[in-house]
This record gives C-alpha cells, structure tokens and sequence, in this order.
C-alpha cells in the first residue's frame, strides 16, 4: 500500500488499483482530499500493471460534498487537471464505491467515474441548493444525462437525498450490492469491466435522454410557473434551470461554461452567503458551551402531555412519529376526543398525499394513549405541559406533577413566555424543570426554543436537546425573560407597528414592507392567523385598542372571517374599510393627523427594533450566540434564509449603519430606539453581530 498524502493510500491488487480516501469525519473534498485524489488516479493511470481503478471512500460515508468553509476564502492556486477531469480523461475505468451518502460534490466525483457501484444503505443527491448554489463541478451537466431533465431538475431543486435503489432505476448507480462487501464488489465488477474490454462509459458523452428533451420545449416553461412561489426571494432555483436547459440544448462543454459562470455569480451572492452562514449556524445551536457532549442523558422511553388541544396534540404527534409511547391527559372526555380525533385527521390528511401509509396511521394512532387522569403519568420519562397561558393553572400543573411523577423524571412547560423559575418553584425538583416552547402548528414546525430555568441541570439540558433532535426538531437553548428570545425580539416590531398604525400607516401597508422583505406574513396577517383574542377577556375589554375594538365585534381573525382584514369563504384577504375606519377613529380621537410613510422607513422602523432588542437579549445571557437567533428567526418566525436571520441581515447593513439608524429614531420617538451598549461595542471594535 502506498501513502500518496495524508488522506489517500493507493493498492494495487492483481491489476486493480484501490484509491481509499479517509479523512474524517465525512470525507469533504478539502484542498488535501482534492490533492490527494489528483496524484492518485495519476499514480494509478501511469502505472502499467494497473488495468482499472476504484474509488474508495474509509470511515462512514463516501464523500459527503465539499468542504464549505473554503467557499469564498482563499483557495490552493489550482495546477494542473483537477481530480474529476484526471477522471474524465482516464484510459482506464473507474469504478466509484459508494456506502453512506455521495452528496454535492461527492456525487459530482462519482459522475466523473465510468461506473458507479453501491451498498445498498447508500444515498446520493445534489443538496446545493440549500447553500444558495448549484452543482459547480458538471452535476447540472451529468445528472440531466443520465435522468433526462425532468428528474435532474427535481434532485437538485429539492435537494433530497435519494436512496440507491431510485438512483439505480435511472442508472445512476450501474449496480447495488449488500452494504457488507461493497469493496470486494466493487473490485470484481472493475475485473468484469477489463474482461469486457474495459468500455470508458463516460457520463458527458451520454445523449440520449437529453436528446428527447430537445421536443419538449414546455418543459422548463412548465417547471418554472409550478414553482414560481417557492423560487421567490431565491436565486439557485432559477441558475439550477438554466444549466439543466443548457445541458439539454448545448455541447457538454458549452453547458460547463454556462455552469461555472452561473455559480460564479451565486458563491459571489449576498443571498448564498446568507444559507451557508445559517448552515453553520444550526449546526451550532445544537452545542451548549456548558453542557460537554459527554453530559449523561436521561432515557426518554415514554412521554406525557398535559391537554390535547392544538399545541398538545401536535406535540404528542412528534413523539408518536418517533415511535415513542405518548399519554396525553385532559379534564373533560369530549375534548380528549376531539383532541384524539384531530390527530387522526392529520395522519389521515397525510396518508392521503402519500407521505405515509394507512398502516403507519395505525401504528402511530397506537403509540398515542388517552388520559382523564394524571395519575397514569406516574411512570412516564418526561413530561410536557401544553395548557392555557395562565400562570396559576401551570403551577397548580406542576404541584401536581411533582408528586405524581416518578424520581428523575423531567417536568417541561410549553409555555411561550412565561416565567418558568416561578412554576419550577413550586416543585421539588427545580433541576428537573425546562421549557421546551414548540411553535404553532408543533407536528409541522422544526424550532423548538429550549428554555434554560435557574436550576436546570445540565442533564436535563443535553436530553432535551439531543430529543429535540429525534422528533426532528431544530433545538436553540435560551434563557427566561418574558416572550423567551423569539416571542420578545416579536414584541419589539409588535410596539412599532402599533405606533406606525397611529401615525399613518395601515396594517396592510406595514404587512406589504415586511412581506416584501421576504418573510411569508407581517404582522397583522399574522395577528389574524393566530386570533385577536388570543390573551384578550370579554369581561375586561374596554375598547381602549383597536383589537379590542375588534374583538368586541367579533372579528377575531381568519377563524370569523374578519380581523384586520376581510376573509372569504377560501380565506382570501382584503383589506378591510372595517378596520381601516376604526383606526381612523383613534387616530382622530388622539389628535393625529396621519401622515404618508414610506416602505422604506415602515421597514426600517419594524426590523431595527428588532436587532437593536437581539443584541440586549445577547447582553443578558438569554441567547447563546447572535447565531441562535437567527435559527430562532428562520425556523420559528419565516424569516428568509437567504437573509440569513436578523442579526445576520444586520451585519449585511452594516453595525455601523444600524447604530447610526437607531441614534436617528431615537431623536425623534426616544428611549425604545436607544441602542443597545454591545451595539455600540461592536461598532468601536469594528466587529460582526452575528459573530457575537
């Protein structure tokens, strides 16, 4: 065996040359994997025993992709070919071996091999999108030839990951084999190869099913109009397209040249660079400073939950998916069947789209056990509180729970804001109590804000993260203050908006600016999906605001039909002269002369505050890392990933230009623009926010 450098050894077995690639942890193609491979295949090539060559990746997986942090940084001047036209060039055939995922460029190397051989656990895919790129090494070029571009177009701009046996049926994988003997497979398909005359079937000479797409000019028409939502904000998508048209229209090597100027164009993009800051940053939220990765884990076997409502319900369906047991306990047998009841309509909904089968219905349905006391959580691992807002009730909860459930068990809260060392308080075990805020609907949406009390042990903290993780949710650890970290930065536009409504502006003007930014809803759509009454009480509403005024009209949002806006029978909005005559009214009675605001200030106003109250939650300890933040904002509240999230989108505008925006508003509307201190550290040390 020879070390050709630190990451690749070459061996040569009775005419085969074995290329074993191992660099841990998933064999990303840094500058020493790419070097590494160059000088063995050229080894391999130039040596004349050698009749055929496989690629091997050690450890784990086949090459996952590219190593992203070198993107945008400054790269190895390149001399000579690179690995994959070494490949393309071969006189002898390569045979790739793939186990564990060949994702990006993984699967890019693997095209430039004459065949591909894999175990039958292997994934494969072309996820570059999800950085705000493309496949930038002949993917957009290769994949279309093998799949045609239908299928191609679907890969890349889904991202997903593909299993093998998909990948197979359109010959992208020429053979599958158990995951046990990938090696000596894919050795003796290299000797079947050379015994055959050793054919050099390279992918970029492939024309067939390109061919056939030449008739179907409607096809990229098509795709573009069925996505043109989902591409919106987005510029991958639309560069991804137009490199599959040219793989279809153009000679391979016409179509490299349109590949490479169009991820040019992206890598060089704010909007990429947005996703692959938030790549690093989720991964991120997952790691506690304070809580070391080999922090003993509570066994979390069996779940309780506290009301089968909205919130209860969606919860237990996580667990349920997971294949966890679940007793979700009401008071009143009818909302415990209408709470059992909507969770089978959603599996059902779901089966009917064919993301599951009726039997995983079934199976689910059965994980989920019903409770009007309890008492039948004595024995459950964790527990999960999932009722009204009302600190009273969550304590009476918890008093409870302390006594019923078993020693060792964890004691969760879902509530968005409340304070939860007031309800651990009541206990007597403060270390076994946590928040776990899911948000709304909680089977669909991936944040989970764990929410760190005084007293919660660090065992707690790393079951709950790394559980959050099973039930496949993105988990980021706070720390208590009213609204958390998501709910409090939302107050602070909530305030604005409100101010802006008296001073001229209309809800749906403010809801244009914030939409037009890109998040999916503004503040009032929002208020309307959620309810108007959600905290308000008949009993105590005195028309002071416009929402209580609306309240008492009985517009209460999308569920009555009206709110801020009118709803028809397919919840279709219109602004409302309803609404838009009541805030007229309280501007008259205030005194007010409204006044024309632009989008431009509306949006400066409702998302400064925002940053300005992110870098105080930071000052305080409550979040981590201004990069928790930013997953909070993009997994809880719509905020574009190709923004990146708001403290993100801060560093875009300058820390310098932020500070000197809120000393600008702060003359004219006083102490709710003031910046924050760490702002103004930053700005003196010539720092990044989202760096924090």
């Amino acid at each position: 065996m020879k070390q050709i450098n630190e990451v690749v050894t070459l061996s040569i077995e009775d005419g085969i040359a074995v290329l074993t690639l191992d660099s841990p942890p998933v064999n990303a193609l840094s500058a020493a994997v790419r070097a590494g491979l160059q000088q063995g295949f050229t080894a391999a090539i130039d040596d004349d025993a050698v009749q055929a060559i496989v690629l091997i990746c050690a450890g784990r997986t086949f090459i996952a992709g590219a190593d992203i942090s070198e993107f945008g940084g400054d790269k190895t001047e390149q001399t000579g070919p690179d690995e994959r036209e070494i490949m393309d060039n071969s006189p002898k055939p390569i045979v790739a071996a793939i186990h564990g995922t060949a994702l990006g460029g993984g699967l890019e190397t693997a095209l430039c091999a004459h065949y591909r051989v894999a175990a039958q656990s292997a994934k494969v895919g072309l996820p570059e999108v999800h950085l705000g790129l493309l496949p930038g090494a002949g993917g957009t070029q290769r994949l279309p030839r093998l799949t045609g571009a239908e299928v191609a177009l679907d890969w890349m701009i889904t991202g997903r990951h593909v299993p093998v046996a998909e990948a197979a049926e359109y010959g992208v994988v020429d053979e599958v084999v158990p995951d046990e003997s990938l090696r000596e497979d894919a050795i003796a398909f290299a000797r079947r190869v050379v015994a055959e005359g050793g054919e050099l079937r390279r992918v970029r000479d492939r024309d067939d099913k390109v061919a056939a797409d030449r008739d179907k000019p409607e096809l990229f028409a098509d795709f573009r109009k069925k996505h043109a939502r989902k591409f919106r904000g987005f510029k991958a998508p639309e560069a991804i397209v137009q490199c599959v048209e040219a793989a279809v229209n153009l000679p391979y090597d016409e179509g490299r040249e349109v590949e490479k100027r169009l991820f040019a164009e992206l890598v060089s993009s704010p909007e990429s660079a947005a996703q692959r800051y938030y790549f690093f940053a989720e991964r991120a939220a997952a790691k506690v400073p304070d809580v070391p990765r080999d922090t003993p884990r509570i066994p979390v076997e069996s779940v309780g939950i506290i009301g089968a409502g909205t919130m209860g319900g969606g919860i237990a369906m996580n667990f349920a998916n997971a294949g966890i047991p679940v007793t979700i306990v009401e008071q009143q047998p009818e909302a415990l069947e209408r709470g059992l009841g909507v969770i089978r309509k959603n599996y059902e909904r779901t089966a009917s789209k064919g993301r599951i089968t009726s039997a995983q219905v079934e199976e689910r349905m059965g994980l989920i056990t019903g409770s009007l006391t309890k008492d039948d959580l004595a024995s459950v691992d964790l527990v999960i509180e999932a009722v009204f807002e009302l600190m009273d009730v969550k304590k009476s909860i918890f008093t409870e729970l302390d006594e019923i459930c078993k020693p060792g068990a964890i004691l969760a809260t879902n509530t968005s804001g409340l304070d939860i060392d007031e309800i651990a308080a009541v206990t007597e075990r403060p270390e076994a109590v946590i928040g776990m805020h899911f948000f709304s609907p909680a089977n669909v949406m991936k944040l989970l804000e764990v929410v760190r009390a005084d007293h919660t042990s660090k065992e707690v903290i790393a079951t709950v993260m790394a559980l959050a993780k099973k039930i496949g949710k993105i988990p980021a650890l706070v720390g208590v203050c009213p609204g958390f970290v998501g709910n409090r930065i939302l107050y602070a536009r909530r305030r604005e908006s409100e101010r802006l409504l008296m001073e001229g502006a209309m809800p749906w003007d403010i809801d244009t600016a914030v939409t037009n930014f890109g998040l999916p809803m503004g503040p009032y759509q929002m208020s309307d999906l959620a309810g108007l009454d959600i905290g308000w009480r008949k009993e105590e509403s005195a028309g002071r605001t416009v929402r209580e005024v609306l309240c008492e009209m009985d517009r209460r949002g999308q569920k009555t039909g009206a709110g801020y806006y009118d709803y028809d029978e397919n919840r279709k909005a219109t602004p409302s002269p309803v609404a838009a005559k009541i805030i007229e009214d309280f501007r008259a009675k205030e005194g007010v002369a409204p006044r024309e605001i632009s989008e431009e200030e509306i949006f400066e106003r409702c998302t400064l505050p925002m940053i300005n109250e992110g870098l105080h939650i930071l000052e305080e300890g409550k979040a981590v890392r201004a990069s928790d933040i930013d997953v909070i904002y993009v997994n809880g509240y719509g905020w574009p990933v190709y923004r990146g999230g708001p403290m993100f989108y801060a560093d875009q505008l300058g820390a310098e230009h932020v500070l000197e925006r809120l000393r600008f508003y702060e003359e004219k509307y006083g102490s709710d623009f003031t910046p924050s201190p760490l702002l103004e550290k930053v700005v003196a040390e010539g720092g990044r926010i989202s760096e924090l």
